[in-house]
């Protein structure tokens, strides 16, 4: 691998760096920290992103994306994530968007991809379900043929934003005597179908982003199937090997490096918490393990520029290594704190503050994040169903 710095990625970025400071609208409101941006800020920023040709940074061009390197991407992520505008609706973007693009029949590409673009059409994913979380195959939502229908009954859970979404991109047990992965298949559903319910579950950071759908004989039309009955399996392997770079997050450690840097300038008696040793020794190797990550990320996207199946193995290891190095440095911050980390939670019993928090400005919200990111070793991949990956895909286990 070349580690010389390339000339026209920094000339990339200079150039994201200039649209962001120059032309995004000076009333588009931030990103929360950590958070997806409200519904209606998310289509605003795709709006914004699409009139300036960005409005698929992952797509290639003949889908009527960027055509962007994995490099390129990684640092319109990272430069977006520093400049706090808006996030974009990921499921669109990275998941659903690329598997229609590439199995998806004339007719679902003119139904979905320039609304995609245009930021009419939110989405959301219908994978995991009581019980069959890490272990997807094990789904029981079935689906059942009906002339030109399927009519859909089952639960999923841990929906993330099902109650922002038009839309849901589902996994369904269409045949219940083939082997497990065999009987999948892979719909399309229109959030506004009779018969699906929504649920919230406020999760421990006391926030609503995650549901509970329930589908209730649920007729969604068979022109919906994406690719064969029964390839679910296939286009989900699909769905999830895109990106490995991406697994690490980078853009959310280089967040929590700054905000721990500035808490390193925060005064703690008479000195800085940045004179005391301990901290700053947990700094340092909170910066080294962050560094080791970056350089990895950039080995990953090479060999994803090469088509090299070692991405598949590497990705996992960064999803592994990437969510631990988050959850190490969330607690770090709140630990910083001391006794203001308790009252940076948030509750919908607190009133107005007139008093201002120390470092009000970096740390707001920042134990309800620490609490959101006890889950990123869990979704996307458990650390153990990513290290049995490792062991498959590098040692043959």
């Amino acid at each position: 691998m070349d580690f010389r710095p390339d000339p026209t990625l920094d000339e990339f970025r200079q150039e994201v760096r200039h649209f962001l400071k120059h032309q995004v609208p000076a009333d588009l409101p931030h990103r929360a920290h950590g958070m997806r941006s409200p519904r209606e800020t998310v289509m605003q920023w795709q709006r914004v992103l699409n009139a300036h040709g960005w409005g698929a940074p992952y797509w290639q061009k003949e889908h009527g994306g960027t055509g962007w390197t994995v490099s390129q991407r990684l640092a319109f992520d990272e430069e977006c994530a520093a400049a706090g505008v808006p996030s974009q609706d990921a499921f669109a973007q990275k998941l659903v968007g690329p598997v229609i693009n590439h199995f998806g029949t004339p007719a679902q590409k003119a139904e979905h991809v320039g609304a995609i673009l245009r930021g009419e059409r939110l989405w959301c994913q219908g994978f995991s379900e009581p019980g069959s979380g890490s272990d997807l195959a094990s789904l029981r939502t079935q689906a059942v043929r009906d002339g030109d229908a399927y009519v859909i009954n089952g639960q999923k859970i841990w929906t993330s934003y099902a109650h922002h979404a038009d839309w849901i991109f589902l996994l369904v047990r269409t045949d219940t005597s083939a082997k497990k992965q065999a009987g999948i298949s892979f719909l399309l559903v229109d959030m506004k179908t009779p018969g699906i319910t929504v649920r919230p579950i406020i999760s421990i950071d006391g926030c609503h982003h995650l549901n509970e759908t329930f589908f209730d004989n649920v007729r969604v039309p068979v022109a919906n199937l994406v690719s064969e009955e029964g390839s679910g399996w296939k286009v989900t392997k699909f769905l999830l090997n895109n990106e490995h770079a991406t697994t690490a997050d980078l853009p959310t450690l280089r967040r929590l490096q700054r905000q721990l840097r500035a808490m390193a300038a925060s005064s703690a008696g008479k000195r800085t918490l940045g004179d005391h040793h301990q901290f700053s020794l947990r700094l340092a190797r909170c910066e080294a393990e962050l560094q080791a990550i970056s350089v990895m990320v950039q080995r990953v996207a090479a060999l994803e520029e090469d088509h090299s199946p070692a991405a598949h193995a590497m990705g996992s290891m960064l999803k592994i290594r990437g969510t631990e190095l988050q959850q190490q440095m969330g607690q770090f911050l709140v630990e910083s704190l001391g006794d203001y980390a308790p009252v940076s939670y948030p509750s919908s019993h607190d009133g107005p503050r007139h008093e201002p928090l120390p470092r009000q400005d970096v740390m707001r919200d920042i134990a309800a994040e620490m609490f959101f990111r006890r889950a990123t070793t869990i979704y996307g991949g458990t650390s153990e169903i990513q290290r049995g990956i490792v062991a498959k895909s590098l040692f043959g286990f």
